[in-house]
């Protein structure tokens, strides 16, 4: 199997280092596609210098600015199609997601699943260091998405995901149309609706250490928008 983690950045120099280190020490040999969005703090140059040392394993895609969080994962999803992984993952870089979780959701996968997700509220709440007003509204935005869609998943929201290549290569991805954590959401809804077989891990979610988180309220906005869009939305393989 060829395993391949997606990792998008903007101004992770703090982070880009250790993560990698964490993800290729894994014994169940993943690769790393890092896809930098221009940070100005020098990330995608130390990606550059560990590229030696991780030949054939760490992977680096440089984008001339901050163009999105699904642009950079459907950039991404292009790039491990052609290149023939059998399993492809996205994960944030600032640790917030453990890198030991990975062989879990790989395994869900394997034992059945089309997509797993590492999920903080398939469980109860599981959710470390975050302010509980920023619990409250990531919880509840799940709830909703639950309510509007009937899609039974608990943490649609979730960043840290595992597709099988058939997924990837049935959804359009010339069609997703959010481009912010509303993406997140869309994603597993198509899935869903194509009738893929979704599974829900539970995971322990740690709020960064370090750099600086890149939630705003534009994002809520499109996805609070884009779930009713999306009770509209044909699908169709």
């Amino acid at each position: 199997m060829k395993n391949l983690v997606i990792i998008p950045t903007y101004n992770e120099v703090e982070n880009a280092e250790k993560i990698i280190r964490a993800v290729l020490g894994l014994s169940q040999g993943f690769e790393i596609l890092i896809i930098d969005d221009g940070s100005p703090d020098g990330t995608a140059a130390v990606v550059k210098g560990l590229q030696q040392e991780f030949t054939g394993r760490l992977h680096l895609i440089e984008r001339s600015g901050k163009l999105g969080l699904g642009t950079a994962y459907l950039t991404g999803f292009r790039w491990a199609l052609e290149h023939d992984y059998d399993y492809v993952f996205e994960m944030d870089a600032d640790f917030s997601h453990a890198p030991s979780d990975l062989p879990r959701l790989l395994e869900a996968c394997t034992s059945g699943a089309d997509m797993s997700i590492g999920s903080r509220y398939c469980n109860g709440v599981s959710v470390v260091n975050w302010p509980i007003g920023r619990i409250l509204i990531s919880y509840f935005a799940s709830v909703y998405v639950r309510t509007m869609l009937g899609f039974k998943i608990y943490d649609s929201t979730a960043g840290f995901v595992c597709y099988s290549r058939k997924v990837l290569e049935t959804i359009n991805l010339d069609g997703v149309q959010m481009k912010g954590y509303g993406f997140q959401i869309e994603m597993k809804y198509t899935a869903f609706k194509l009738g893929f077989r979704i599974a829900e891990v539970p995971v322990i979610f740690v709020n960064r250490k370090e750099g600086t988180s890149k939630m705003s309220g534009s994002i809520f906005g499109e996805a609070f928008w884009g779930v009713i869009r999306l009770r509209f939305r044909k699908f169709q393989k």
